[in-house]
């Protein structure tokens, strides 16, 4: 990061500061800069200057960041100005129900609205791993001395989680277990919605009462567990907590069924736990959307993914767009109980890519071909996943490399089956630090992605990410810049430049571009560098491969 000077503003107000190789970090820096100093008079100022002001200053090209000082100082003000319910309006949807409307244009990148939880809890399965108040990852948590379930980093944690945590701390204690996640975070939002009231904020739209919880519309295997839970829940409720009906219960259960926004840790990799945003759950479905939700210093925010005019509706996907359009309406008829008529799958837009053969010369592989190889890849996927589960990364590797050569002279670079090969045989080469094979697999991975995925698609990024970083793992310094500069441009509008994801892109950027100098000033010189610095540090296996696109992809929690 280049230096800010003494006064931090100086970068922000007066002559604009025409930087050709670090205007994009200057951007960034003035973000965290306005974000961290937003009552100062000079942050006030630069927020409201008049465009007209930026407007005559040359464009700037760069290798990741390609703007002009009028377009980021409007990237600047949508970035830091405030996001308030101001900026959209509920409406009836056509064929939708109520959804929610711009009520001013945004361009690719703002921030629409931001809106903290209801109330959250952390998994089960993490529950003496996550901090239960930050949902930091942390090594050494401590316990809480009552209950003994829930975690935190430190004593400040615990006061700032004990209003959520009191009430749940007793219950456990006279319960004398701990009951499932969906159950603690019902018990949550009913403490809150008896201490606070249905509204609980001037900014929220809606109401509980007024989401559809489609308990009517679950299959019978669904409404059995969701009696067990309700069974649970009432022994496990307090006597000395007000009362509720049982079907207020299940009506909670049913919102949080299926509105539950999935809480990611403190840099945004990890899936740690589940939580209730209520203005979110208007926001409705496509499967080609012009919005994207990201959790960011534990708010929620609904960020633009392109230009958006007033009074258009801003949507989400709550389905991955990698899956065929049959798949995602089978998706969402069985987990969110509406039928998806969108352009893209009323028109099946893109299947035909997602299941296509391999063109060599003009000449493409017969149907039958691409049949067999498609059937073989899926069979090999479910032997792919078990030993996965297994931990046995190395049968993995074998069954992809066997995979991969049956089938890449047949499939075309989109085929659905082939991407996700070549995404899991580069994790897992990765984690086994064969990085040229990493590099080489998550290249063609995210050549693939370009070609299915919206430009400005999270999941797109962070495969450019993870390439980016395979490609300097495996000493490729200019294509790893190249994807890095690629992740970080989608990243700037999926996540904006205060999450913690995109600092460490920013950091990743600034380093890969200082050796990419140095490679081009004298390869020699630059390998002899690196080289010696890897020998001075001992390699280090990587962590366990996980998918962080698959973190992006599953946003909206779903009960397994």
């Amino acid at each position: 990061m280049t230096q800010i000077t003494t006064n931090p503003f100086s970068v922000c107000v007066g002559t604009v500061q025409v930087v050709d190789d670090y205007f994009s970090t200057l951007c960034v820096e003035c973000a965290v800069v306005i974000e961290e100093h937003k009552g100062h008079r000079l942050v006030y100022e630069f927020l409201n200057y008049p465009d007209s002001v930026f407007s005559s200053s040359p464009t700037l090209k760069h290798s990741s960041f390609i703007c002009s000082p009028l377009t980021a100082h409007q990237l600047l003000r949508n970035q830091c100005g405030n996001c308030t319910m101001e900026n959209v309006a509920i409406f009836d949807s056509p064929g939708k129900g109520r959804g929610l409307k711009a009520s001013k244009e945004f361009w690719a990148g703002d921030v629409i609205f931001s809106d903290p939880s209801i109330a959250a809890v952390v998994f089960d399965s993490l529950a003496e791993r996550i901090c239960h108040s930050c949902f930091r990852s942390q090594d050494k948590l401590q316990r809480c001395g009552q209950c003994k379930f829930a975690h935190y980093c430190d004593r400040t944690c615990q006061r700032a989680g004990w209003a959520e945590h009191k009430h749940e701390c007793s219950a456990i204690k006279a319960y004398g277990k701990v009951p499932n996640e969906n159950i603690r975070l019902v018990a949550r939002v009913i403490w809150r919605l008896d201490k606070d009231g249905s509204v609980m904020s001037d900014m929220q739209l809606t109401t509980l009462d007024e989401l559809e919880s489609h308990i009517a519309d679950m299959q019978e295997d669904d409404l059995k567990e969701l009696k067990v839970d309700i069974h649970n829940f009432l022994d496990y409720w307090p006597r000395t907590s007000k009362q509720h009906t049982i079907d207020d219960i299940s009506h909670i259960f049913g919102v949080i069924n299926c509105n539950g926004f999935t809480v990611s840790d403190q840099r945004g990799l990890q899936a740690v736990g589940v939580g209730l945003f209520p203005n979110l759950c208007l926001v409705n479905h496509d499967c080609w959307p012009n919005c994207t939700v990201i959790l960011n210093h534990g708010k929620i925010e609904l960020r633009s993914l392109g230009k958006i005019a007033e009074g258009e509706e801003l949507t989400v996907s709550y389905v991955d767009f990698l899956n065929l359009s049959e798949e995602r309406q089978r998706l969402l008829k069985s987990q969110y109980f509406f039928d998806c008529t969108c352009e893209y799958c009323k028109n099946r837009i893109k299947d035909d890519l997602k299941m296509a053969g391999k063109e060599v010369d003009g000449v493409k592989p017969s149907e039958e071909e691409v049949k067999e190889a498609t059937d073989y890849c899926f069979e090999m996927m479910d032997k792919m996943d078990k030993a996965r589960l297994k931990g046995d990364y190395h049968e993995v590797v074998k069954i992809c490399k066997e995979c991969i050569a049956k089938t890449e002279l047949v499939l075309a670079d989109t085929h659905i089956y082939q991407l996700r090969m070549w995404s899991t045989l580069s994790e897992v080469q990765a984690y086994l630090q064969y990085f040229n094979d990493a590099a080489d697999y998550a290249r063609k991975m995210v050549e693939g992605y370009i070609k299915l995925y919206h430009p400005n698609n999270a999941a797109l990024g962070m495969a450019a990410m993870r390439a980016g970083v395979a490609h300097w793992q495996a000493g490729e310094i200019e294509v790893g810049h190249g994807m890095v500069c690629k992740a970080y441009a989608i990243l700037m509008v999926t996540h904006g430049p205060t999450h913690p994801i995109t600092k460490d892109l920013e950091a990743m950027r600034m380093q890969t571009e200082m050796e990419l100098r140095m490679f081009k000033q004298n390869e020699y010189v630059y390998y002899s560098m690196r080289e010696a610095a890897l020998k001075n540090r001992p390699m280090t296996m990587m962590h366990e491969p996980t998918s962080v696109e698959e973190g992006i992809k599953n946003l909206f929690h779903r009960r397994k």
